[in-house]
Parts: C-alpha cells; structure tokens; sequence
C-alpha cells in the first residue's frame, strides 16, 4: 500500500528515530492539554487568612478546562485531580506522559511568610536553573509537597527539597522542551497582567520537580500571593477566578493557533 507523501515523510522519521509509526499517527490526531491543580487532599499547599492553595487553584483549573473543552472540539483535556485529593509529583508527571501530552500547565498560588511584609502578583515559571534567592524559595516551596509522599527520598533519588545542594541537577539539564515553554508561558503571563490586570511578577525559571519529569512543553504559574490580603481576596472570588482562568485560555488559545499552524505546514508539505 503507497503511503501519501506526508504520512511517508513521518513514516520514514519514525524508523531513523526508531519509533513506531502508529504511535507518531497517534500523535498527530487532536491536541491533549493537562492541567495540574496543585496540592490537594492532606496537603493544603499554601495556607491564607481565609482559604487554601489547593481549593483556589483547583476551582481555576478546572474553569480553565471547562473554556478549553467547549471551544475546542479537538483538544482533549485532562486533569491530574479534579477534586480534593491528594496527587504525588511523579503520578502528576505520568499521567501527563502517558496521555502524550502536548502541553502541562501546572496551577498554584505563592506565600511568604506572615512575618514579613507580602508582596502581591502573578508569576509564570518555566524549568530552569533559579537565579535568584526568590526563584529558589517559590521551587522549595513547591517542591515539599514531596514531603507527604511515603519514601520520598528513595523516588527521588535523595532528592531533598530544603537542601539548595539537591538543586545542582537542574545546572545541569538541557530541557528540549524550553523553547516552547517559554513562548507559553510569556503569553500566560501576557494575559495574565493585562487581561486580568495583575501585578506583572515576569516569566522565570527554577528547579521544578514536576516540570522536570513531564516530556513536553509545560509551566507553572503562581497565580498570586495568598499571603497578600489584596491577591487572596482576588483570588477567592468568583469574578476573580473566572477572569484569570478566561486569561490562562487566551494565552491557550493563541499558543495553539501557533501549533497548528506549524502541523499544517509539516503535515502539507506541499501546500
């Protein structure tokens, strides 16, 4: 049986990289987005003066893939938890991995502690090495929920959170995926500031465990200071969520035109 040009042209890809030629088709049918609540169950992540991290983002989350699934009939959607339970850092990453994800948006909000003086608005982060103090605290934070998991050090690999010595891995890291990441996460961060008009914290980089594990574009944005009484009260109402979920969907929306547009012209060789 003659294959077309462009399936011959993907056939012939997958047997230089020895991959199975069903499992590129695969890929190539629809677009799959994960979207990742923090925390959850017995971890309540970040804790504010009236509400939790993990039902904040939880509620955004999952008006994010409510905006994502009626507009987009071919964009399958799913969440790592879409109720109140408690997800480790590497059964987020394989659920991503398994799904053969196109794209990991990971949901959180950021804290400081009581004694001093909160600072307010939104960041987006991509895996990188931290250059900053900031950087390297928002990632420990993040990063502890490990601490609720049985053998932790042992998954691991003696991966310890607080110790900034257990960082070192990310210097050393070549992400193939950054790139991209990064594209993405400007555009959140874009629509973030000026759609729902939040304080612009910028696009960074740091040591993320779940960002490290998954094998495709992804980022996490903090979506703001519960710590900060202004960022928490945004963020518990209702106006508030539904506008920052409608600004992590522009942000989707206009990346996926993108990659759309660029499968075109790799599927349509000739057009």
């Amino acid at each position: 049986m003659l294959l077309p040009l462009n399936k011959l042209i993907i056939y012939c890809l997958g047997v230089l990289f020895l991959i199975p030629a069903e499992d590129i088709f695969a890929q190539k049918n629809g677009f799959t987005v994960v979207i990742d609540p923090g925390h959850g169950g017995r971890d309540p992540g970040a804790i504010g003066s009236s509400s939790k991290e993990k039902d904040l983002v939880l509620s955004v989350g999952k008006k994010l893939g409510n905006l994502i699934k009626n507009n987009h009939q071919d964009v399958t959607v799913l969440y790592t938890r879409n109720t109140d339970r408690f997800v480790e850092l590497d059964k987020r990453a394989e659920i991503a991995n398994k799904a053969k994800a196109d794209l990991y948006i990971s949901l959180h909000c950021n804290a400081l502690d009581r004694k001093k003086r909160s600072p307010q608005g939104v960041e987006t982060f991509v895996l990188g090495l931290h250059r900053s103090k900031d950087n390297l605290d928002v990632a420990k934070a993040e990063n502890s929920v490990i601490l609720y998991e049985d053998d932790y050090s042992a998954k691991y690999q003696g991966f310890d959170p607080n110790e900034p010595e257990s960082y070192i891995i990310f210097e050393f890291m070549t992400d193939q995926y950054l790139q991209q990441s990064i594209y993405f996460a400007s555009l959140v961060q874009n629509k973030l500031v000026n759609n729902s008009k939040r304080v612009n914290r910028d696009v960074r980089q740091a040591g993320f465990l779940v960002l490290r594990e998954v094998a495709m574009p992804s980022i996490l944005v903090e979506l703001g200071y519960i710590s900060n009484v202004t960022d928490e009260q945004y963020m518990k109402s209702e106006s508030g969520q539904e506008s920052m979920a409608n600004s992590v969907y522009l942000a989707f929306k206009e990346y996926k035109r993108e990659y759309d547009k660029k499968s075109h012209v790799f599927t349509n060789p000739q057009q």
